[in-house]
């Protein structure tokens, strides 16, 4: 079959990225309706030539399994602490149900787990009985990925911000993550990536390890948690945040002004007028020391 470079580029892609058998092996045929069901040996011979030693379909596979092999890689580097809370044999599972109804469509595997929060809601039997903690570890783990990539605008400085009225509209950096969490999962999380860090040197976790950490995970109690993960000189920090903190940070970035955020940030707060003007003060000085004030951004549609 004759076919240009597009039409050659686009088959060999479509074949690579059919997910593979149970057995990590390639499907014998079409799993995608490209091809009708089609034998895959049939397809591979269409534009693979086989060699003296291998077959067209065992040329193909190999790129298969590579290619899914190194999602599977990719995907577990970025959620070590979801494979401690559900347990190695049930993440392997989770992956693999996740990236072949999410398969890659970026050309950086740094957006694999893009869906993950939404998928995991709505597909629970991969979490197992920790669901609201896979799903806090995911938040924090994806709210990771985001502050470490995303944006930094020019900061307001402290005298800026000083500056500011009742009707200012500010902007946060799009690096800083705001998570409201059900868990403490943060030190989860910590603790699961300063280990993966340990071991970047070594072939990977043992699966002894894992699991040690997974029932660890049993005495990590429900406490409701505010967070902000953010980036500062290319490294990443967690910063707790109380309730009002949170609600008034939130409250900024969504574009509402000063006195909105501040009476979002306090609403059905028992806390005086006259002990709010302070803490108020000191939120402003930190948010602009650490940088996270910035002018009014425009946020991502998916946010």
């Amino acid at each position: 079959m004759s076919m240009s470079l597009e039409q050659l580029q686009r088959t060999m892609a479509a074949a690579v990225m059919q997910s593979l058998t149970p057995e990590e092996e390639m499907q014998q045929h079409d799993s995608t309706g490209r091809w009708n069901g089609r034998a895959m040996e049939e397809v591979a011979s269409e534009f693979i030539r086989p060699n003296s030693r291998l077959t067209s379909f065992e040329r193909l596979e190999i790129y298969n399994r590579q290619y899914w092999f190194r999602l599977q890689s990719a995907f577990g580097e970025d959620f070590p602490a979801l494979r401690a809370v559900v347990g190695e044999q049930r993440f392997e599972a989770l992956a693999n149900a996740y990236l072949s109804a999410n398969p890659s469509r970026s050309f950086t595997l740094r957006n694999l787990g893009s869906n993950l929060l939404n998928w995991l809601a709505q597909n629970r039997q991969y979490a197992g009985p920790k669901l609201s903690l896979a799903l806090d570890v995911v938040r924090v783990e994806w709210a990771c990925i985001e502050a470490f990539d995303n944006a930094e605008q020019p900061p307001l400085s402290i005298e800026q911000v000083s500056a500011l009225g009742a009707d200012s509209q500010l902007g946060l950096q799009p690096h800083v993550q705001l998570l409201a969490l059900e868990y403490p999962a943060d030190d989860l999380v910590l603790e699961m990536h300063q280990k993966q860090r340990r071991e970047t040197s070594e072939a990977g976790a043992k699966s002894a390890e894992v699991q040690a950490h997974s029932l660890r995970t049993l005495r990590l109690r429900k406490k409701a948690t505010w967070l902000a993960v953010h980036r500062t000189d290319d490294s990443l920090y967690y910063r707790r945040l109380s309730q009002a903190e949170y609600r008034t940070l939130s409250a900024l970035r969504d574009g509402l002004s000063v006195s909105q955020a501040l009476d979002a940030g306090f609403a059905g707060s028992r806390l005086a007028l006259r002990n709010r003007i302070p803490l108020v003060r000191e939120w402003f000085a930190n948010w602009a020391q650490l940088g996270w004030i910035c002018k009014p951004v425009d946020r991502p549609a998916s946010q």
